[in-house]
């Protein structure tokens, strides 16, 4: 059933991030990747309002060239992170032995010279096994307060 490389694929994502090694992040992802923090908890994927971020690999890549580059202004100087995750629950079953889905609460915090940003909410992450290995095909953040005025967010919640 491969639940523990899975879980583990979701812990090292969160480790690479807060590690700011963003190359290798990205190879957590399938081709056909995505990162999407929603404004609602009830938005479908297929939904057409506007989300928070929702990012495909291309945008992933410039985003992530971006923070290497230094032209990232809004990161001179970096911004550090730190997640906090509970253990993954495996979701719901499915028929299709390549694809297992993932909930995992998380605490994520950023933090910018003096300032720090603290979200809290869920993930869900849909893995799925491509040439033996497991690729994250779609991670969308649940943030438990997405609806409210929210403070700059730099990084990856």
């Amino acid at each position: 059933m491969s639940v523990p490389e899975c879980v583990e694929l979701i812990y090292r994502e969160a480790f690479l991030l807060d590690e700011g090694r963003y190359e290798e992040w990205l190879q957590l992802f399938s081709p056909g990747g995505r990162y999407w923090v929603p404004l609602s908890r009830s938005q479908g994927e297929r939904d057409a309002r506007l989300s928070i971020a929702d990012e495909d690999m291309d945008l992933l890549r410039l985003r992530v060239e971006r923070l290497a580059s230094g032209r990232a202004h809004s990161q001179q100087p970096a911004s550090v992170m730190q997640h906090v995750l509970q253990q993954p629950m495996l979701g719901e079953e499915s028929t299709d032995t390549d694809t297992r889905v993932f909930r995992t609460a998380f605490t994520y915090s950023e933090c910018r010279q003096d300032e720090v940003v603290v979200l809290h909410g869920h993930y869900v992450h849909r893995l799925v096994r491509l040439d033996g290995q497991w690729r994250i095909e779609l991670k969308r953040v649940n943030l438990l307060n997405a609806a409210s005025r929210l403070p700059m967010i730099q990084l990856f919640p």
